[in-house]
């Protein structure tokens, strides 16, 4: 089980901060971030001068040896330019590193900036990101990390939306494997995703198919598939959960996500209409 003082502390954030926030109304369930509920992500950010809140997502994984590790990244993300958001995460890592021993905490911080290009039209709609992963916590590894990625989103079918993911990492590869890092550091990543929404039920489906080469570079290329949903409890509430296995090299472990987001925003940080002092 997860560490009950993680599960606390964060538990104890959630519910201290959300009665606090005012909120602001926003359609959240297409908003497929990476993690919520699949890797794979769609094009667009956060909207402008809009919060989201995400004590998410938690993962769980199962290796075929019945080893579980387990890890919870909360996020903030904030729209701050046009079709542009930032975003500061937190992961915390449980993981079981062999002989009964099991380690918990900080895995690094993450600052990162989501840019959407255009607006879907004829042409899909497309995005870039940049992130940086800096050496903070005991589960940390000891350099920082600078990943690009590129995004594509088209609604090619009318019943369907295709997304494309790829992404590199920047940065010498760690000095040992001894103790796992933040487990979705890769070295390169390529992804293919396709959701269906239903706006009357405010839910959609997804399905992924993902390749990946760790950021050790002697180990293989990984392969993994995965699918989710993602449902609008309300204007303000997201919920979502995931499935997926690796079904490449030896362990081939399943994974399991889960998210929850909140989206609020803050009247002062709104601009004031002409003529209104």
């Amino acid at each position: 089980m997860i560490p009950l003082h993680l599960g606390s502390a964060a538990t104890f954030v959630l519910g201290s901060l959300l009665p606090l926030l005012p909120a602001a109304a926003q359609t959240d369930y297409y908003n497929t971030d990476a993690g919520r509920p699949i890797t794979v992500e769609d094009a667009y950010p956060t909207e402008r001068y809009a919060f989201e809140l995400q004590l998410a997502p938690v993962r769980l994984e199962r290796s075929r040896g019945g080893i579980y590790n387990w890890s919870v990244e909360p996020e903030l993300a904030y729209g701050i330019l046009p079709r542009t958001h930032v975003e500061l995460a937190a992961p915390i890592s449980y993981v079981d590193i062999g002989g009964g021993a099991r380690r918990s905490g900080l895995a690094g911080l993450e600052l990162s900036v989501l840019h959407n290009l255009n607006v879907e039209t004829s042409w899909p709609a497309f995005a870039v990101a940049a992130e940086g992963l800096f050496p903070l916590g005991s589960l940390a590894y000891d350099d920082a990390y600078g990943t690009l990625k590129g995004i594509m989103t088209s609604t090619y079918f009318s019943w369907a939306r295709f997304h494309v993911n790829g992404a590199y990492t920047f940065g010498r590869e760690p000095a040992s494997a001894g103790v796992p890092g933040p487990a979705d550091l890769s070295r390169w990543l390529a992804g293919v995703a396709v959701d269906r929404t239903f706006p009357l039920r405010a839910l959609l489906i997804t399905a992924e198919t993902v390749a990946r080469q760790p950021i050790f570079d002697d180990e293989d290329v990984e392969w993994s598939v995965g699918g989710g949903v993602r449902y609008q409890i309300s204007p303000q509430l997201s919920l979502d959960g995931g499935i997926g296995k690796v079904v490449t090299g030896d362990d081939q472990p399943w994974f399991l996500t889960f998210g929850l987001a909140r989206a609020f925003g803050i009247r002062s940080l709104f601009p004031v209409p002409r003529g209104r002092r």
